[in-house]
């Protein structure tokens, strides 16, 4: 009778885990010297596999091209059918069987070892021929499959995506990888979004809405909705900001029964107003707006110069969180 498929899903994610931990005691000098073998190489990474190992290296690839290493994937079988004209000089191959016998992947390293590349295998067999043929081999034994068969490929699998992505994170520290270089690479979806900084999304020059401290509350009240922010800076001749006057601080003086129009933007203005710096990213920007439940914050420069004005609606529709 079949097991109750909770019990089945339990039991092959404790392999899967049991897995990914007995990778830990194989690791070794061999993978810092795989590391600084791609990290100095000239070219690109060739990542290659048949199968389920194939799959695992396409996702392998992908993860380094978008961390800083220049990366590819090559099917062997299309690359000993015409595509080896893909590897150039400089390059290093990463190749993935867990078996260390895929036919096709043993055909291509013949080929590799006359065109003098690098080659760097992951399997779980350091006696087998592909093991044997690589000038790095990087371990991914496992003790068994989580399939009930010990037949489809699983813990193996997950452990050479995780040794994968292993080299990956290490090259990206290697190569002192910033979160820059990473918007870089990632301009469009949620990611790219995220590491937007102030500066990219601001209104500067003219758009700002800005008033001297001297302006009369009447002109500074015009500067308010004609910029459309619900708000104005106060600034003094140099062009820093002294402080702000808002649709709120508006209303409130009306209620005192101030008479604000007898009044210049420097005497009706709040002093310390909310402001970022431009080099910050816009999470950071919506968390202040939110803490302090307002819908702007004025952008400025050492020195308090003010540079622009982020709102609430530049932010929106970025999917930050």
């Amino acid at each position: 009778m079949p097991r109750p498929p909770r019990e089945v899903a339990r039991e092959v994610l404790v392999i899967e885990a049991a897995a990914l931990t007995g990778l830990l005691p194989q690791l070794d000098e061999t993978f810092d010297r795989a590391v600084e073998t791609i990290r100095s190489a000239p070219g690109r990474v060739v990542c290659t596999g048949m199968g389920k190992s194939g799959l695992v290296m396409k996702k392998v690839a992908a993860t380094l091209a978008s961390t800083g290493t220049p990366s590819f994937f090559l099917h062997p079988a299309e690359a000993i059918h015409g595509d080896l004209g893909m590897i150039v000089a400089g390059d290093v191959v990463l190749a993935a069987s867990y078996s260390g016998t895929t036919e096709e992947l043993l055909r291509l390293v013949e080929t590799l070892k006359r065109l003098g590349v690098t080659l760097i295998a992951m399997s779980g067999n350091p006696s087998s021929p592909l093991a044997r043929a690589a000038d790095l081999h990087l371990s991914v034994a496992i003790d068994k499959e989580a399939c009930p068969l010990n037949l489809a490929p699983t813990a193996s699998t997950t452990a050479t995506l995780a040794l994968g992505d292993a080299l990956a994170m290490a090259l990206l520290e290697a190569r002192g990888f910033t979160p820059e270089d990473f918007a870089h690479l990632h301009p469009g979806g949620r990611i790219g979004k995220r590491l937007l900084r102030v500066e990219q999304l601001m209104h500067g020059g003219a758009d700002v809405p800005r008033v001297p401290s001297t302006t009369p509350m009447r002109d500074a009240i015009y500067e308010m909705s004609r910029k459309r922010f619900g708000i104005t800076a106060v600034t003094d001749p140099e062009g820093r900001l002294l402080g702000c006057i808002s649709d709120g601080d508006l209303r409130r003086l009306l209620e005192r029964g101030d008479e604000v129009l007898r009044h210049t933007a420097g005497e009706c203005m709040r002093p310390d107003p909310r402001t970022i710096d431009g080099g910050e990213l816009a999470p950071v920007a919506l968390k202040r707006m939110e803490d302090h439940r307002i819908t702007s914050l004025f952008v400025t420069e050492p020195g308090g110069l003010l540079v622009g004005i982020v709102h609430l609606h530049d932010l929106w529709g970025l999917e930050l969180f």
